[in-house]
Parts: C-alpha cells; structure tokens; sequence
C-alpha cells in the first residue's frame, strides 16, 4: 500500500492500526477522506486483517472537519462534497472487519460521527464525544448521534453542543470501556486480539448481521441470522473451530 498525507498505518499479529495524522488537531479534509475510504477498503481484503483499530496522533481524536475547505454555493459543489463526507462514513459501517474507535482526545463533529461509525468504542478520560454544528448555524450528524445515545441524551448533544468525555460515555452505555489515557491503546488492542483469535468468517457474519438487520423486524433479523449460520456450517472454519474445541486447542484459522 502507498504512504498516506493524512494518516499512518501499522499492521501487526492480524491487527492494523490507523492513526489520523494532521497536526494540530487532525481536521478531517477532502485528503483525509480520500486516504481513509482507501485504506479502509483495502484493509476489509487483506487476509492478514482480522480488526481494525483507528485513533489520533497527539491529544486529538479528530476535530472535526477542516473548515478551509468548506464547499461553496456554485451548483453540484455542496453535492459533491456530502458525497465524500457520507464515503468516509460508509467505508466505516460497510467493512467487513470490526473496527475499533480508540478516541484519545477531541472528537467533534465529523471526528465525532467518526467515532460513532465504529464498532466498538474504547474512550480515554480525557476523550470526549462533541457535536458543535448547532454553533456554527449547522445541524448534521442527528442520525449517527441517536444509534448510540438514548434520545434524551442525543437531543442534548446536538441541541446543546456539549461535551461528553469517556467517564460519561461509558454511563451512556456508548463506550464499551474507559481507561486512563496511557492505557487506551493496551485497551483497545485487548478487544482486537480478542477478535483476531475468533473465526474470520464468522466475525465477518456477524458484522454482516449487524449491517443487515439494523431497522429490520426480529422476525426477518433473526431469519436471516439463521441463514448466515447455516453457509458458515460447511465453512473450513467452522470445521477448524469445531475440532480444536473438541482437542482442547488453539484453532488456526487460514483465511
């Protein structure tokens, strides 16, 4: 893969790390997105890639997006730009790998929604969820904002522009853990490695079934569930698992 402009990537022991890197406080612009969907979209077809871990480099998460390049009013500008914005997003929600939001500082506006397009959510103390478009006379981000708050809470995010940091979060039951600032990274790699020792094809389903049925009944969610672990059935995988569970074993899984 090329060097990015915008962020770094390592990839160790089937877990890639993507840090947002554009100092001081990695405003996401039309480089960023254009880096991110890349590298995303490659890591969900890399075999060595089981989980995905994003974060910041320095005491930002991401700041939001970088008002220097905000579209102007000429016709198909501002339509072409939420375009790339929504990519950015999507690349997130449509991977087929877990990817886990290690928010060390800052994530406000498209820093924030960032965050709220990953799977899982692991915030620092000093970490903190902000949606700041009611200042700047804007109102986006409401629909990624409610799939993870209660409704009081998304409506005082928006309405008030408040700050939420990690202890709060976790309260909200909208971050799975927080951690003192030096232990965030050690954290999120815990839940990474985590998933890379599970089956490939089955984390993949899973994520599947979380994309699929989301706003769907629980009749046809779970009906589709069932089909999902009916193809796995016959799935190298699974055969691997089910013997090493039998053997007392470590799997070890190709793909």
């Amino acid at each position: 893969m090329r060097a990015y402009d915008t962020l770094s990537l390592d990839v160790a022991d089937y877990i890639a790390t993507i840090t947002i890197r554009r100092p001081p406080v990695n405003a996401q612009n039309n480089r960023f997105r254009e880096d991110l969907v890349e590298v995303v979209d490659a890591l969900g077809d890399r075999t060595d890639v089981r989980a995905i871990i994003i974060t910041g480099e320095g005491k930002a998460f991401s700041a939001g997006a970088d008002l220097s390049e905000r579209p102007t009013q000429d016709p198909g500008v501002y339509t072409a730009h939420n375009r790339r914005v929504r990519a950015s997003f999507d690349c997130l929600l449509e991977c087929p790998k877990p990817i886990i939001a290690a928010v060390n500082g800052a994530a406000i506006g498209a820093g924030c929604v960032t965050a709220l397009c990953c799977d899982i959510i692991v915030a620092s103390e000093k970490g903190y969820l902000q949606m700041t478009e009611v200042n700047v006379g804007l109102a986006g981000g409401v629909a990624h904002v409610r799939r993870h708050f209660g409704e009081s809470d998304a409506r005082m995010m928006i309405y008030t522009a408040r700050r939420v940091y990690g202890p709060e979060l976790l309260r909200m039951n909208v971050a799975s853990a927080c951690t003192a600032p030096e232990e965030l990274m050690d954290t999120a790699r815990d839940y990474a490695i985590d998933i890379a020792k599970a089956s490939p094809s089955a984390v993949r389903a899973a994520k599947k079934s979380f994309q699929v049925t989301e706003g769907v009944s629980i009749y046809d969610a779970y009906r589709f569930e069932q089909g999902q672990t009916k193809a796995l059935s016959t799935s190298e995988d699974t055969a691997e698992a089910m013997a090493a569970f039998r053997e007392k074993r470590a799997p070890e899984f190709k793909s």
